[in-house]
């Protein structure tokens, strides 16, 4: 006679089920721009309970933070082991990101937060996620959802960057990017799209910018420190007979059709950037190759701005960067630097080819410096510049 089978309760086969999630990998690209539906059961008892940081927690590049999430669970009735804990990161209101997920021992990371991300375990009831080596891309809010066999909870964390925010605009001129364009712009100068929140920060902080700039969230929107008539209208009286300025928004744009500024967002730093003055300015080619000659890379502007903002580089001279652009980072502000205020001043893009200035130079962390101190363009072998006769491109770095 055969014997039946063993019954196997609910919950074993909720977590044989979780467990060969965890096991088989997801299809490319299955988790990004996933629609969650929330289903909402009446009557449901509660008895899982999550609690989350209010407010945000803040870190910066490179940094490593702690996301805290804590749930109350009636352990004594059903135990931890079979709970499902789950981060995930909102892109959109309703398109969620896998970042992490755990039932008992265990536990996947996805995607770019593979070998990043880790659970605190911090006792019973710690759901909390340690993230390590944090990206300009981990800015956001996440999820922290506890579930059980019928029952779930979730809370919201915002993870906050420190760093500072600046207007891009390429060679081509102003207005010019569709909202993807804009994106790629960002990325190439060592930045990402800024959120309206940091756009609103950085105006609180003073910025005045009267070009209207994409935002992460699909708007068009510029800050108005200083309120004047073109730039939105002048406004109304404020407290002291002055002017109100403000954020001003143009609302969500056509992102494929219609053209307009960025505004960019960077972090910390990992490495250094400096002024390198040859011994004669230097159209944009020999800057890349001064730099070069120093173990660096031609400073891209966000890397020049994030100089600026968090390690106070202060230059009152012009210099090349990565795009084609001269500026130069003023931390205290003096006449004859371009005003009372302080910032990164920009001279446009200059003629590559013509125009001849110093460089603003990269140089990554650890990178050593094959020419410390003392050196400077010529040609090996002497020579002098014989009124500008000799090629540049034949230039060799040279202790003077």
């Amino acid at each position: 006679m055969a014997c039946a089978p063993a019954a196997v309760g609910p919950r074993a086969l909720w977590a044989v089920a979780w467990g060969l999630l965890l096991l088989v990998p997801s299809p490319a690209g299955a988790q990004r721009g996933r629609k969650k539906v929330v289903h909402v059961l009446e009557g449901d008892s509660g008895s899982v309970v999550v609690q989350t940081a209010p407010g945000q927690v803040v870190s910066h590049r490179g940094g490593t933070i702690v996301l805290p999430c804590r749930y109350h669970y009636e352990a004594a009735a059903h135990g931890h082991d079979g709970v499902r804990l789950k981060w995930t990161k909102v892109v959109d209101p309703l398109a969620f990101v896998d970042v992490f997920v755990a039932l008992g021992p265990q536990q996947r990371a996805f995607g770019a937060y593979r070998g990043r991300a880790e659970l605190q375990k911090d006792g019973p009831g710690d759901a909390s996620l340690v993230l390590r080596n944090v990206t300009l891309q981990d800015y956001g809010r996440y999820e922290c959802e506890v579930t059980n066999e019928l029952e779930d909870d979730a809370g919201m964390v915002k993870l906050d960057l420190e760093g500072v925010v600046f207007p891009y605009h390429p060679r081509g001129g102003r207005y010019k990017m569709t909202f993807v364009e804009a994106q790629r712009a960002c990325a190439e100068q060592d930045g990402i799209l800024a959120s309206a929140e940091q756009l609103h920060a950085a105006w609180r902080d003073g910025l005045d910018w009267c070009n209207a700039g994409w935002l992460r969230d699909g708007s068009v929107q510029y800050p108005v420190s200083q309120a004047r008539e073109p730039c939105g209208g002048a406004g109304s009286p404020g407290a002291g007979g002055g002017l109100n300025g403000g954020v001003r928004n143009y609302g969500y744009r056509h992102n494929a059709e219609e053209r307009y500024d960025a505004f960019c967002f960077t972090s910390n730093l990992p490495g250094r950037v400096f002024f390198l003055k040859p011994l004669r300015p230097v159209a944009l080619a020999g800057a890349a190759r001064a730099c070069a000659a120093r173990g660096a890379t031609v400073a891209k502007v966000g890397q020049l701005f994030a100089a600026w903002k968090l390690q106070l580089l202060d230059r009152c001279t012009a210099g090349w960067l990565a795009d084609g652009s001269a500026r130069y980072p003023i931390v205290n502000p003096r006449t004859r630097c371009g005003g009372p205020r302080p910032g990164v001043r920009s001279l446009g893009f200059p003629d590559a080819s013509r125009r001849l200035f110093g460089v603003y130079c990269y140089r990554a962390p650890g990178a050593p410096d094959p020419a410390p101190g003392g050196w400077g363009w010529g040609w090996a072998g002497g020579g002098g510049w014989a009124g500008g006769s000799r090629d540049p491109a034949a230039w060799t770095p040279l202790r003077v």
